[in-house]
């Protein structure tokens, strides 16, 4: 019969789930024997110092020509800067045959390279950048002259020994660097995010971090830079480790009432006590998930949508915003006959503006497409702004399937200023005829009159109703991710279920907390046991 085995190592004989089926070792087994299955065991991708064990491996799958699999090729390399003609790459390197990289491919300036040395060459002093030339490992060739850093392990980004070869961006150089180093034993090209990915099992970073350092690269604004750099720094993480902690010091007091009881060996009123704490837990989670996704709003960008009748300005005001010909301007009624959406950078804040086709009564069915479409947009966005001419505002115009999209939080810019007399704006208020919109502008996108005054006000209203300061500080949004916010939701279901309960229902209050304080570690990866163990230890006086 065959037993599943609980694991590999490789100092262990393969151990079966059901010892009392288990044959004891022969004493008579022969240290050779042992030493064959020692060598034959496959070692951790991680453990550096089980390096040793996979050598005999290595060397006889170099003598048979064979590849080495994945776990003999724990070395990655990669290029850490975009493609392309630049004036500097950088190419990195991680892992174990990162002292073997350095010996075979990196020769100082001015020194000869022997080709026959060994991977023990002395390395360079960590963190400090040298001059050195590229050379290929096999004939000495030099591929390029640049500057190399070594950074020791577990001193570094991935914890492993890291290599940056920082060359000249020309792609025949790199790629004759990349190809050298796939010739050295134990390195492989690294998989998207793989350098990352090791720093996280390595825990240099928590998965907050490991999102905030993705978003940072893909920030486009000073707000989202901000965020990010937060995120990536370890702030969000901070956050979630109070939460989690607080959940867990609740936890605690209700496993210590399940193990002791209230009365001599413990203190009274531990339930009120954790109910309360948990009380407030519910209270501060609900404000987070009631912050109008403003976190998210401000990582992915806030949506705006750009709407109104035919020929009213809203291309216009979209070329105005691009500060470039992004939309098709004509003066016929139904030139934008689809959603058009452009990136903006408007006042530090990631703006995603839609231009939509001019709502109104049309046989085309093209254009009634569009017109769904837009209709659709409005409904979506984060933030609406409608365009309308002065001139048919004055004239009382303006058709009521428009009417009906203004709300008090739609934004109102009545263009075409240029093509009014001043003396009819003065006797005539347009704002009675949309009374029930808060922000409206008068402007001619035409000639820029007023838009400065506009720009700048729309700018004020984004980041009030955003909660956005004047810097471009923000009030530290929790929630960044859509991940986040399930997370939260769960764990105050959880906080809830445990509220509902008395404590004659203790044992399963406890494993409601304990779902909640998962739920919460799940945002960052932190989820463990032993924490609700110390607290107890800490925190309590057992037998008082």
């Amino acid at each position: 019969m065959k037993f599943p085995a609980r694991h590999w190592s490789p100092n262990l004989i393969r151990t079966p789930l059901f010892t009392k089926h288990v044959r004891p070792i022969s004493s008579t087994t022969s240290s050779t024997r042992l030493a064959i299955q020692h060598s034959a065991l496959p070692s951790s991708p991680r453990s550096h110092s089980k390096i040793s064990t996979r050598q005999p491996t290595i060397s006889l799958r170099r003598a048979l020509h064979l590849t080495l699999s994945p776990f003999q090729r724990q070395t990655i390399y990669a290029l850490a800067t975009p493609p392309g003609k630049a004036g500097v790459a950088v190419i990195r390197v991680s892992g174990p045959a990162v002292p073997a990289v350095y010996d075979k491919i990196v020769r100082k300036v001015g020194a000869k390279k022997d080709l026959g040395s060994s991977e023990t060459a002395n390395l360079p002093k960590p963190r400090v950048m040298e001059r050195a030339e590229i050379v290929d490992p096999d004939t000495g060739e030099v591929l390029d002259d640049g500057l190399v850093v070594y950074f020791a392990a577990p001193k570094s980004f991935t914890t492993e020994h890291v290599l940056e070869l920082h060359t000249h961006s020309g792609r025949a150089i790199i790629s004759s660097i990349l190809h050298s180093l796939s010739r050295i034993t134990g390195c492989r090209p690294a998989e998207p995010g793989e350098f990352t990915r090791r720093a996280f099992e390595s825990g240099r970073l928590d998965l907050t971090q490991v999102e905030g350092l993705k978003d940072l690269i893909d920030a486009e604004t000073s707000v989202q830079r901000k965020l990010a750099l937060r995120a990536a720094g370890g702030a969000i993480r901070k956050k979630y480790d109070d939460l989690r902690e607080r959940i867990i010091y609740c936890l605690a007091m209700v496993e210590a009432i399940i193990d002791f009881g209230e009365g001599e060996e413990i203190e009274d009123g531990v339930w009120e006590k954790a109910q309360g704490k948990v009380s407030e837990l519910q209270s501060e989670i609900r404000g987070h998930l009631h912050d109008g996704r403003r976190g998210e709003i401000l990582r992915n960008g806030i949506r705006l949508a750009i709407f109104g009748p035919p020929n009213a300005g809203k291309s216009s005001l979209l070329n105005f915003l691009a500060q470039r010909e992004a939309a098709i301007v004509t003066p016929l009624p139904g030139t934008t006959r689809d959603v058009l959406e452009i990136s903006l950078d408007i006042g530090g804040m990631p703006v995603i503006v839609a231009d939509t086709a001019g709502l109104r009564k049309t046989s085309d069915l093209v254009e009634s497409i569009g017109i769904e479409r837009a209709r659709a947009a409005v409904a979506s966005a984060d933030v609406s702004l409608c365009v309308l001419s002065l001139p048919d505002v004055l004239s009382g115009s303006v058709p009521s399937s428009i009417k009906d999209l203004i709300t008090p939080d739609t934004l109102l810019l009545m263009n075409k200023t240029d093509l009014v007399d001043e003396k009819q704006t003065e006797t005539t208020d347009p704002s009675s005829a949309l009374s029930t919109s808060e922000h409206q502008w008068r402007a001619s996108v035409n000639t820029g009159t007023g838009m400065k005054s506009f720009l700048d006000d729309f700018v004020r209203v984004l980041r009030d109703r955003f909660d956005i300061s004047g810097d471009g500080e923000d009030r530290e949004p929790l929630i960044t991710q859509a991940r986040h916010r399930i997370h939260l939701e769960n764990a105050l279901q959880y906080l809830d279920a445990f509220m509902e309960m008395g404590p004659e229902n203790v044992v399963f209050a406890a494993e409601e907390l304990r779902y909640a304080a998962q739920e919460v570690g799940k945002v960052s990866g932190a989820i463990g046991v032993e924490d609700i163990l110390d607290t107890v230890f800490k925190e309590f006086c057992i037998g008082k």
